[in-house]
């Protein structure tokens, strides 16, 4: 398979250039948070995977409307308004702290200012982006990489969800984890959940997610991830596909490592048969109601 489809990214030798992005994405997410209208599970606020990169939804600031995306072709940030007004500036090596101070200058100078709250979210040590001197790497072929990733990656997503009728998110990026996910719902309320507002929202209906990150934490690699909420009794220890696939009980999830789908003769079938087995352990062992949930393939 050609690596301009799977490309390879090895976590090492990117890795600083993936903390830096991240904390970027972060900022243009709150941006989206300040304006946007809170749509149930933080749907309004994550990015959409594009032809060039990552984008916010259309904003609504006042009377006018823009949005917000990272191209990793041309490997610039544009800010784009229905009126008409265009700015770019490049993606380039330089702190987070510049990067908030400049996006949020260039939003004021097109007379769309925004405040937003300068803390980093869901990362071990939250730091203020507006004083981030610690993250400036960006290394743009690394950044394009892992943008054909995500681009594979919601277009299977997305595939995978298409005989599934009931509620189900786009397979769409969410900033704080810096991951592609896309989420199915049985309808059914679930237990409340304890932390952050935003987690309790998420989870405030039984849901099984799939998705993709760059890895961090206990899993220093590019991996696809599959959890259920509540998980079904059982859900640990039901067979899954492919034979890489394993339940980290750190986590919570099954993990399936991106390379062992990036060196498979067909990625798409290894990756569906991860999704597609992983969802239906999780719904039969939950006793959703598949028969209403979801429709013969066309």
């Amino acid at each position: 398979m050609s690596d301009q489809r799977w490309p390879a990214l090895p976590y090492e030798g990117w890795k600083d250039t993936y903390a830096t992005l991240h904390m970027w994405t972060q900022v243009v997410g709150k941006i989206a948070l300040a304006l946007a209208p809170p749509l149930n599970h933080s749907w309004a606020i994550a990015l959409l995977v594009t032809s060039r990169g990552l984008a916010t939804r259309p904003l609504t600031h006042g009377a006018r409307t823009f949005a917000i995306e990272f191209d990793f072709i041309d490997h610039q940030l544009a800010i784009r308004a229905a009126d008409g007004a265009v700015r770019t500036r490049p993606l380039r090596p330089e702190s987070v702290a510049d990067f908030y101070r400049d996006v949020l200058a260039t939003l004021r100078d097109m007379d769309l200012p925004v405040k937003i709250w300068p803390i980093a979210v869901e990362i071990p040590a939250p730091i203020r982006l507006d004083e981030d001197r610690l993250h400036h790497s960006y290394d743009p072929a690394a950044a394009t990489r892992c943008w054909r990733i995500f681009v594979e990656v919601e277009r299977v997503l997305t595939a995978a969800r298409s005989t599934f009728v009931g509620k189900a998110s786009p397979a769409h990026f969410f900033w704080g984890g810096f991951d592609l996910a896309l989420t199915r719902f049985s309808g059914r309320p679930a237990p409340p959940r304890d932390g952050p507002a935003f987690q309790r929202d998420a989870y405030s209906h039984e849901v099984i997610s799939h998705g993709f990150w760059p890895g961090s934490g206990s899993v220093l690699e590019p991996a696809f991830y599959a959890y259920a909420v509540p998980e079904p009794a059982g859900f640990k220890e039901a067979p899954v596909q492919p034979a890489e696939a394993f339940y980290h009980r750190e986590l919570g999830e099954f993990i399936l490592p991106y390379e062992a789908v990036r060196s498979a003769p067909d990625p798409d079938a290894r990756l569906r048969a991860f999704v597609d087995t992983t969802y239906e352990r999780a719904s039969s062992l939950a006793g959703w109601d598949r028969a209403a949930l979801e429709r013969t393939p066309i």
